[in-house]
């Protein structure tokens, strides 16, 4: 599989470039889903448009087992740096967490299993989600979207991978459990009474109040929280007043909690109101605003372990990665919640320079397309006979 894959490296890097250069925001893929499908059709695979706004699924193979493959196609609000022949066309918009890569991998392994003679027996389920980095209006993202529409239904597992841009390109890390974590964001507004610069005395000053609600507020993990238990929160942004003699009404704060586990990601929340009354102990008052973000991915411990096998025996023991969790997010966990899955991530430094993800120097390897491509292909393979 490996071989074919490496066969097939120009191709996935047009794909990716061509991606790369056209990048669209979530919900908004329009251009990416109509490549999309008309790559896979032109493959002779089954293609169905719309799901999820703008999402893609395509089918090869019937029946049962169904095992399904997902990679996510959005970019973000981010001008692109990089000054390569791919660079993005789209002023302010760019891939800059891997997006582009992870379509080109699946539609590689389009091609590599449509054209495979003795693939197994079962369906095969290319699920192309948009908007991973963003919710809708009804604070829902693309993943949670293809669910509540169908696109893993009856399926037996389901596979993704990430690439990560700061691990040797074509390295592989997988593991059982929580690899990412819940996501919620709050947002608070602190009141007082604002007043005269010179005469703080005659009202509640709310920047005051703001001191003693982060100490509070960073003694929740501290004090809190069971120390076994990984938890993290912080505050991103804190805005108040607009000039200086003139003590403000209210300071507003807004910031992101990440838990694993929902008796801790309860606690979290309801220990952050509960150090806001602080606001009030001094005369002032507060409003807090929470909103529910993506679960935590927890890797199904079986799948997990046929995907580090695979890799062990397609690349070698020293292309594991050791596990390694983090506390970003990611929506693929409402896929594993609906069924048993795994997200593995894959090394793709592009070279000496750090190019972390989110910023405008992002960039990946492209020699870690046709591994990707490899190990999705080959796992669905394994899985299709262990299931079957």
């Amino acid at each position: 599989m490996l071989e074919q894959a490496m066969a097939i490296r120009d191709q996935l890097a047009a794909w990716r470039r061509d991606i790369h250069m056209h990048p669209e925001l979530g919900f908004e893929e329009t251009r990416t889903a109509r490549m999309v499908a008309d790559t896979l059709a032109g493959m002779g695979l089954e293609v169905q448009t719309g799901i999820g706004k703008t999402g893609v699924v395509a089918y090869l193979g019937e029946g049962r087992p169904a095992v399904g493959i997902r990679a996510d196609m959005d970019a973000l609000p981010i001008h692109e740096e990089n000054d390569a022949p791919y660079a993005s066309q789209n002023p302010g918009v760019m891939h800059a967490c891997g997006h582009d890569g992870h379509t080109a991998m699946l539609l590689g392994v389009a091609r590599l299993l449509s054209q495979m003679p003795d693939r197994p027996a079962g369906q095969v389920r290319l699920i192309f989600q948009p908007s991973e980095e963003r919710a809708d209006s009804e604070n829902k993202s693309g993943g949670l979207r293809m669910v509540e529409e169908g696109a893993l239904d009856d399926l037996d597992a389901v596979i993704a991978l990430h690439v990560a841009s700061e691990k040797p390109a074509g390295k592989v890390g997988i593991d059982a459990g929580f690899i990412t974590a819940a996501e919620d964001s709050f947002y608070i507004t602190l009141t007082g009474s604002g007043g005269h610069g010179a005469y703080p005395h005659y009202g509640v000053d709310p920047t005051f109040i703001l001191a003693q609600v982060i100490n509070a507020i960073h003694g929740i993990r501290a004090r809190r929280i069971d120390p076994t238990k990984p938890a993290a929160l912080s505050i991103g942004a804190i805005h108040a007043g607009s000039t200086t003699n003139v003590i403000p009404s209210k300071v507003e704060i807004s910031g992101t909690i990440r838990t694993y586990d929902e008796v801790t990601r309860g606690r979290m929340k309801s220990e952050l109101e509960q150090a806001l009354h602080v606001a009030r102990a001094l005369g002032g008052d507060f409003e807090l605003r929470l909103v529910p973000g993506y679960p935590a991915t927890n890797n199904d411990a079986a799948v997990a372990e046929l995907i580090r096998t695979t890799a062990e025996e397609m690349l070698g023991a020293d292309a594991l990665l050791p596990p390694e969790q983090g506390m970003g997010a990611e929506d693929f966990s409402y896929m594993a919640q609906k069924t048993p899955g795994a997200m593995f991530v894959l090394g793709a430094q592009f070279d000496d320079r750090d190019r972390p993800h989110h910023t405008p120097v992002f960039d990946i390897s492209e020699d870690a397309l046709p591994v990707g491509a490899a190990m999705l292909a080959e796992v669905t393979c394994r899985l299709l006979k262990q299931k079957g």
